[in-house]
């Protein structure tokens, strides 16, 4: 796998060259001390010779190389018909590695048709195959006596197939029919001349050219045809582009394959990174023809817990701070009162004695209960109080305080004997919930002992264990005038007597000190016959 430059850069070229041909010029470059001498001018049979350069530029996509004759430590052996066409030549790149190349010079005959089959490449699933070529050509001006078939191109092509292609097939009729498909007739930007030996260096040209889409076979073979150019083929590169693996907007995308066509768009889906999880679907990026990632779509986004970094990774909350939900936010330190003991914590748990409302926000301070009331007083008469009081001092660091009164009916002086009192009775404002300090209550029993709790709570208080605090008082109504005694049974008489007995007044409203009897005589109109008759406190008479 190698990252290539997006641009082409000028080449230094290293090595010699030779040729079966007086014409096929090439140039070596020496260092002796700070200075270059150019060692070369014609090209001689005995030179041996091979071009290389380098290139720097930034990486703009994975380019995966199947065959790259930089390589190569042996002969090639690339298959050329005819004999006489392509030959196979040795050099030195700046490195003084051994690297191979092909040259031809055929320009003093006519009729020229030089074909060079590479050995089989494998694809490995590609679906689009680059191919950079490296190569000098000869300016056929400045080649004296020479026809008017010499060329400065050359063609190629390509040939799909599941296996090579056997030596059998190699033959005359084989290249006559020439199976191959054509990529590209490749010129050279700048052709080199004898005069160009006079203190500059030869011009290196680098093409590259595409074809596809594969799918009729595993591999190929590439074919380069001479029609009658002074060349030399100094490097052949065969790739294909992938889309590098990245993690863009906390998703992870693979390496993709760029797609058949140079205009093709592949969909990639991407994956979460480690603690962060979806906002919007599907994830996924497109990758285009030059392996390059366009159009995100969807994204990720790092969990509660932990925190977005620079590098697209989601990061665990250090201990004593939070993050309560799932975006872009950062982790905040423990609010008030609270703590986090633990890393990657999405809130932070409330110190002994606080605690946080069912409404309250995880980035909201831990709160306490607030203290009892405080100077509880009353205002009674015979069914009616009014008490009133004073706030909590420690309101619990809230907002939210209200009251609730408790009412109890009592027999005694004892509390445990004090029962709760029933729903007849009434309290303005209201019984719970009151934001204010005063309340009046109503519809009680005359003359009789109650005891009244002021409770103090707020947001938190149903979360304590503890019972709310409260400020208590008793009191004891006043006593009222008793309901009537509404039976009267006779329970003996006499011709000049008789006995009654009654029940007691089911509401007293205090101390029974006598009762009063009215009758009158029948035979007398009512209002000029009551008679009163004031008893004491018993039942009968």
């Amino acid at each position: 796998m190698h990252g290539r430059p997006c641009k082409q850069a000028s080449v230094s070229l290293v090595g010699d060259v030779r040729s079966r041909q007086q014409c096929m010029s090439g140039i070596l470059l020496a260092t002796m001390g700070e200075d270059w001498r150019i060692l070369f001018g014609v090209m001689l049979p005995t030179l041996t010779g091979v071009l290389l350069g380098f290139i720097t530029s930034s990486v703009c996509a994975v380019e995966d190389t199947v065959m790259d004759t930089r390589t190569a430590t042996a002969e090639l052996g690339w298959i050329s018909f005819p004999a006489n066409g392509w030959e196979e030549v040795s050099g030195y790149d700046e490195n003084l590695n051994t690297i191979r190349t092909y040259q031809v010079c055929n320009v003093f005959e006519a009729s020229q048709n030089n074909w060079l089959l590479t050995t089989y490449i494998d694809r490995r699933a590609a679906l689009r195959i680059y191919v950079e070529i490296r190569f000098t050509v000869r300016d056929c001006a400045s080649i004296p006596s020479v026809l008017g078939s010499c060329k400065e191109t050359f063609n190629l092509y390509y040939l799909e197939t599941d296996r090579a292609v056997s030596e059998a097939v190699r033959g005359v009729e084989y290249w006559a029919n020439a199976p191959f498909l054509k990529v590209d007739t490749i010129a050279a930007d700048e052709s080199f001349s004898q005069v160009d030996f006079g203190g500059r260096l030869m011009k290196v040209n680098t093409e590259v050219r595409s074809f596809g889409p594969l799918s009729k076979g595993k591999g190929f073979h590439l074919a380069f045809q001479d029609l009658g150019a002074c060349m030399s083929l100094l490097a052949v590169r065969v790739f294909y582009k992938k889309c590098p693996s990245i993690v863009q907007n906390f998703a992870y995308f693979p390496e993709t394959l760029t797609g058949a066509e140079s205009t093709s768009l592949v969909i990639a889906r991407g994956s979460c990174v480690p603690n962060a999880e979806e906002v919007d679907v599907p994830i996924k990026l497109y990758c285009n023809g030059d392996g390059e990632w366009m159009v995100p779509i969807g994204s990720c986004s790092c969990k509660a817990g932990y925190e977005p970094d620079s590098d697209n990774l989601c990061r665990a909350c250090p201990q004593g701070t939070f993050k309560s939900s799932q975006g872009p936010g950062l982790c905040q330190q423990c609010p008030l009162n609270s703590r986090s003991t633990i890393e990657a914590a999405s809130l932070c748990a409330c110190r002994n004695g606080y605690y946080r409302g069912d409404m309250d926000k995880p980035h909201d301070l831990c709160t306490s209960v607030p203290s009892g009331p405080r100077n509880l007083v009353s205002v009674v008469n015979q069914t009616w109080v009014q008490l009133e009081w004073q706030p909590p001092r420690d309101v619990g660091h809230r907002q939210d305080l209200t009251y609730n009164v408790l009412c109890q009916r009592c027999h005694s002086r004892e509390r445990r004997l004090c029962q709760p009192c029933d729903d007849s009775v009434a309290y303005v404002p209201a019984r719970r919930g009151l934001k204010g300090t005063k309340v009046e209550i109503s519809k009680l029993r005359a003359h009789t002992s109650y005891v009244f709790d002021i409770e103090a709570v707020n947001g938190v208080s149903n979360k304590s264990p503890h019972p709310a605090h409260q400020v208590s008082i008793n009191i004891t109504t006043n006593q009222a005038a008793p309901s009537a005694v509404h039976t009267m049974h006779q329970v003996s008489s006499t011709c000049r007597s008789f006995s009654l007995s009654w029940p007691p007044p089911e509401q007293p409203n205090g101390i029974i000190l006598d009762y009063e009897i009215r009758y009158y005589d029948q035979m007398h109109s009512r209002k000029q016959s009551w008679h009163d008759l004031h008893l004491p406190k018993c039942t009968s008479i």
